[in-house]
């Protein structure tokens, strides 16, 4: 298994005009390509305990820090990190290893492009694995501006569009603090104290709930985020509007066969319409936070390797 010792050396890729920090395992077994694809705040390095055991299931693993994030590019314009940019990343990756089509799986973030590549792209993705993050629905209203409506101008998705630069800097200035408070088991997506800002957990300096990870995995974490700064991965979350008008004439039912993994005490609700939009889903449930791939690896890869085996077999 994978480490913070033992991580697999990168790859920059050069691909739909940006360069991509790629990792992989298994290259060995080229013409069984899958695609891992990380949430926020992320990296490639949250797959560590994933990408050994789907090599050894016979599958190419291919682990991109997606555009933002680690020695990825960062672009400048905000534009530039919508779901037409971050799908289109995918695809020139599938071009650059001569895969036309791929299994994709993502978590939180990494969820919702892999939703949205399904979408623009469905030739390109044969199966969909998604962890946390639910398919959403578009709704009558803009995402942000709903969620300004239904959850005030304190969320932080809302935080984030309308007071740009200010979360991104106090972040950089904590990098540490930020990251330690947020991976953790209990509720890990929820401030100190109800009612406040998720920027509110770089301030806190005592650690809040029982750690996901080691400090030496953390590690990781911070490196990458201290070189990268925030406001990359950050302006994914600027996009949510646009990318609810760019999804706009697009069919919105995911026909690929689909798992979907929640964590039972995750803050991201469950879908109550899933198998409205993903009618080929299956469900499974684990006693978890958020971060569900690296609280429950053994079990997270349980559940992946026996739906994909069952899959393969039809």
């Amino acid at each position: 298994m994978f480490n913070s010792t033992n991580f697999p050396k990168p790859t920059l890729i050069s691909v739909n005009g940006v360069e991509l920090e790629v990792f992989e395992a298994g290259r060995e077994n080229a013409g069984k390509p899958i695609v891992l694809c990380h949430g926020w705040p992320e990296h490639a390095f949250s797959w560590r305990h994933q990408m050994d055991a789907l090599a050894a299931a016979g599958y190419h693993v291919i682990v991109p820090n997606q555009r933002g994030y680690g020695n990825s590019s960062r672009p400048t314009e905000v534009t530039d990190y919508d779901i037409e940019h971050l799908s289109g990343d995918l695809v020139a990756l599938l071009d650059h290893y001569g895969y036309e089509d791929a299994t994709f799986i993502g978590h939180d973030w990494g969820a919702f492009v892999v939703w949205g590549l399904t979408l623009l792209h469905p030739n390109r993705v044969n199966k969909v694995i998604n962890l946390s993050l639910p398919y959403q629905e578009r709704g009558e209203k803009p995402w942000i501006e709903f969620m300004e409506e239904i959850l005030g101008d304190n969320f932080y998705f809302v935080h984030f569009n309308r007071q740009p630069g200010v979360a991104d800097a106090v972040f950089e200035d904590n990098t540490y603090r930020f990251l330690r408070n947020l991976y953790r088991k209990n509720e890990p997506l929820r401030a100190p104290e109800p009612g406040m800002a998720l920027i509110n957990l770089a301030n806190a300096e005592t650690p809040l709930g029982e750690p996901v990870m080691s400090e030496s995995e953390l590690a990781v974490y911070v490196s990458a985020f201290e070189t990268s700064g925030f406001s990359g991965s950050i302006n994914w979350y600027r996009n949510l509007d646009r990318n609810w008008h760019l999804l706009a004439e697009v069919n919105p039912i995911i026909q690929q066969p689909t798992l979907m993994i929640y964590g039972d005490r995750d803050m991201v609700a469950k879908s109550e319409n899933l198998t409205k939009f993903v009618p080929n889903v299956e469900v499974v449930n684990l006693d978890c936070g958020h971060w569900i791939q690296e609280e429950k690896p053994e079990e997270s890869n349980k559940a992946i390797l026996r739906w994909l085996e069952q899959q393969n077999s039809i």
